[in-house]
């Protein structure tokens, strides 16, 4: 059983350092400024910011372009029950 501390730097990009599988497929949920989002690439708690999607838009390498956005970072797993 894994443990219920999600790691202070989290991505989705596999090609990153800060990526981790194992916790990914608990389905972390993300809360930014208060608000639930459903975009976050990769977020860094102790920095206190996220990075999402721009749109549809793509780099070069056909990757999602993202946004730093800064703000209070609040992961959470949404595999918890919430009954």
């Amino acid at each position: 059983m894994t443990t219920d501390q999600l790691p202070d730097r989290l991505s989705s990009d596999p090609k990153s350092p800060y990526y981790d599988e194992a916790v990914l497929a608990r389905d972390v949920g993300i809360r930014f400024k208060g608000i639930e989002k459903t975009n976050v690439e990769e977020y860094c708690v102790s920095e206190g910011w996220v990075r999402v999607t721009a749109g549809n838009a793509k780099d070069r390498y056909g990757n999602p372009l993202t946004i730093k956005v800064h703000g209070p970072v609040e992961p959470y797993f949404r595999d918890k029950g919430t009954s």
